[in-house]
């Protein structure tokens, strides 16, 4: 198993399952700066995803990709798309090269490369490219709005944990999609989709009501 955005809101949740997991006997855990990891199953592999080498093959049978920034964050276009398309789209060519089969990308709702918004059409670029790289198996998780506690004070995402779950219940039918879910959910999900040898094959794509439901 491998894992990038393990610092992350949804990939620090993923580490924790899959350490906790039986059936997982060792997660390679790539990282662009060093990180305190704790279990002995999680195996710290500091890479440039500028520039990241080929492993070997046959190390790794499924990969979770967490990856992924704001344009606050970031600070610029061109910096957003080098983490959420380039880096993301590096990570799965080393984990083709190492053997993967099922890969799951954690993407966003509305993700579509025709989107006006530059985070949704990003983000469907990159689902598209991944898809292109001809893994057996490739999940695209599109969860709404995160709800969990971040390192780092979003004011905007915090105003929308607090007022999107009272109007949850309203968003039905395809508007559940955009719903707020739990990091918990996602990460399970994430989890789920790399280990379960019935994942179908080729693009799938798992919106909130699967997510929540447990199947994709």
């Amino acid at each position: 198993m491998a894992l990038a955005g393990a610092t992350g809101l949804v990939g620090e949740v993923c580490t924790r399952l899959l350490a906790a997991d039986a059936r997982v006997q060792e997660v390679l855990v790539l990282l662009r700066r060093p990180a305190v990891l704790t279990h002995p199953k999680l195996q710290p592999l500091l890479v440039d995803f500028a520039q990241i080498a080929a492993p070997g093959p046959g190390r790794v049978d499924a990969a979770i990709c967490a990856l992924g920034t704001t344009m606050a964050k970031a600070g610029s276009k061109a910096a957003f798309r080098a983490v959420d398309h380039d880096a993301v789209v590096a990570f799965a060519s080393w984990a083709k090269a190492a053997g993967v089969t099922r890969f799951v990308l954690v993407s966003s709702v509305g993700a579509d490369p025709q989107a006006r918004s530059l985070y949704l059409r990003v983000k469907g670029e990159v689902e598209r490219s991944v898809a292109a790289l001809g893994f057996a198996s490739v999940v695209a998780l599109r969860p709404g709005l995160l709800l969990g506690a971040r390192r780092e004070r979003r004011m905007g995402e915090a105003v929308a944990q607090q007022v999107l779950p009272w109007i949850g219940p309203l968003l039905r039918g395809p508007l559940a999609r955009y719903r707020a879910v739990e990091v918990t959910t996602v990460a399970a999900a994430a989890v789920r989709a790399a280990l379960d040898a019935d994942t179908p094959t080729g693009l799938s794509v798992w919106e909130n009501p699967a997510l929540i439901a447990g199947s994709g």
